[in-house]
Formats: structure tokens, C-alpha cells, sequence
């Protein structure tokens, strides 16, 4: 029964951040967008500017944010130079990666540009 409940929880946690995106006037390209390196949970776009963003909920913000490793991080970067060919220009495509944090009771943080390649 943890599968599940950790399942939902995460569901309601994209759910969430996928609202607070699109009151902002963000569109929805992809939900848990899956390439060969893993999966990027939302795929959104807005001005031109393509927008991975991993979702992550814990107790805490703290909690949310150390559940990211390196090695999830690089699978990140190298899913979203793939997605770019089905969602953008190529390489040249306007991008940034963030991360939305969530915690126990629902509060979203956003991290824009969490993510950068180096």
C-alpha cells in the first residue's frame, strides 16, 4: 500500500504545481514526459520558452529538495536534450529547468532555473 500512497501523493503534488503553472499563463506540453535517459514530470511552455520542471514533496521544503541527486539530475539533462527535438527548436530552443518543491501540507516553492548545464 506505500507504492500507492506514494504514488498519489506525487500525483497530487504535479497536480498542484501544474496549476499554480497555468494560473500563470504557462502551457502544458507533456506530463511525465519519458525518454530513454528517464522522465521529466511536466513539460510546459510559455513566450517561446520551454520549461522542464521536476516536481518534488516532502515534509518539508529542506526534505523535498534533498531527494534530488546528481545522478537524477544529469538523467534530467540529458532526457530534456531529447525532449527538445519533440518540444522545441533543437538545442537553440529557449529552456530552463526548474524545481518545484512541495511539502506536507501543500505549499509549492518554486526554483526557476534550479537546473543548469555546465
Amino acid at each position: 500500500m506505500s507504492g500507492l500512497k506514494s504514488y498519489l501523493a506525487g500525483k497530487a503534488a504535479e497536480d498542484a504545481v501544474l496549476a499554480a503553472y497555468t494560473a500563470r499563463g504557462h502551457r502544458l506540453l507533456c506530463r511525465r514526459w519519458r525518454g530513454a535517459a528517464g522522465e521529466i514530470d511536466l513539460v510546459l511552455e510559455k513566450a517561446g520558452e520551454i520549461i522542464f520542471v521536476e516536481v518534488k514533496s516532502s515534509r518539508s521544503f529542506a526534505q523535498a529538495v534533498a531527494h534530488l541527486s546528481r545522478r537524477q539530475i544529469a538523467r534530467l539533462l540529458t532526457s530534456a536534450e531529447v525532449a527538445l527535438g519533440f518540444f522545441g527548436k533543437g538545442s537553440l530552443t529557449p529552456m530552463r529547468f526548474d524545481v518545484a518543491l512541495v511539502d506536507q501540507i501543500g505549499r509549492i516553492e518554486v526554483i526557476p532555473n534550479a537546473l543548469q548545464a555546465s
